[in-house]
């Protein structure tokens, strides 16, 4: 057993127990001033109730050995909570492009970056019991290995792409102003957009986002590290699918009510978010998977 399944469980439990305290104290009457109204997408003391969850869960596979269901309840917290916080994504941007213009609400930002946290070691204690559940090597569960990038990894990476020109093409052709002030940040952001858009998701299924190419000076020809690559994958599609996922859920209900402004560019470019975010995430897998070292436990 690695060293980080022993403890992950105690402090996922530890702060829900955290957390939820706090965000009980809000429910009571005691919650900052949000700049933005809010500091989580959802009601306060349904957040407690998910914090109160992760701590029966950590308890109950404890004392189960792991039981599936229990495995599968701590996976659904975690996309909860992590879907809580989704707003996180604009505090970083926000925080790293600060000429954008985004609203700055630093207990927000707290708030949201807790709720995250506790809601990634929720999903990575049911991933540790996950492991001892899977016959095997605790340290991969003999995760396979790939040899070339797979058609679905293909299929993938293009259809990140093809979200993130459909969202550019509906900015362009649906006359709706761009919502950030105009500044060399701006510039900055619109260039990681197609970094993040174009560039990436095309790294992770092709070999120059494994090997650098000869026109990069100094490093043709040289691995590029997996982590500068799948790294950024992961943690990007994990952003972009718990904001505009949860997005989605709220113009369905702004749609219904008749509130939802700009319908029809929300409609495009929302989903073609989701469908790049999706996207990278799979290419992502595929790029792990095919760079994956042998385990150092069972050398598979």
């Amino acid at each position: 057993m690695t060293r980080w399944m022993t403890w992950v469980p105690w402090a996922a439990a530890a702060g829900a127990v955290a957390y939820g305290a706090v965000q009980a104290s809000w429910a009571l009457g005691d919650a900052p001033s949000w700049v933005l109204g809010f500091d989580l997408t959802f009601p306060a003391w349904v957040v407690v109730g998910l914090c109160a969850g992760v701590v029966l869960v950590v308890a109950g596979l404890r004392a189960t050995g792991g039981r599936l269901p229990l495995v599968l309840a701590a996976w659904a917290l975690s996309a909860a909570l992590v879907s809580a916080s989704a707003v996180l994504l604009l505090d970083v941007v926000g925080g790293i492009l600060p000429g954008l213009g985004l609203p700055r609400d630093l207990p927000a930002f707290l708030s949201r970056a807790s709720c995250a946290t506790v809601g990634l070691l929720a999903g990575a204690t049911a991933l540790s019991w996950q492991r001892r559940r899977t016959a095997g090597c605790l340290r991969c569960v003999r995760l396979p290995r790939l040899e070339a990038t797979p058609r679905w990894g293909y299929a993938a990476a293009y259809a990140a792409v093809a979200g993130c020109l459909l969202r550019i093409v509906a900015q362009l052709t649906m006359g709706v102003a761009v919502p950030y002030a105009a500044s060399p940040s701006l510039l900055v952001f619109e260039f990681g957009f197609l970094l993040a858009g174009v560039l990436l998701p095309l790294a992770l299924v092709h070999g120059w986002g494994k090997v650098w190419p000869r026109w990069v000076p100094f490093l043709a020809g040289r691995g590029v590290p997996r982590w500068l690559v799948v790294g950024p994958g992961f943690a990007i599609a994990g952003a972009m699918l718990a904001y505009f996922g949860t997005g989605i859920t709220q113009m369905v209900t702004e749609t219904i009510d008749g509130t939802l402004e700009e319908p029809a560019f929300m409609w495009v470019a929302v989903p073609s978010y989701v469908v790049w975010g999706a996207g990278l995430a799979v290419a992502s897998v595929s790029y792990y998977l095919i760079t994956r070292p042998a385990c150092a436990a069972c050398g598979r």
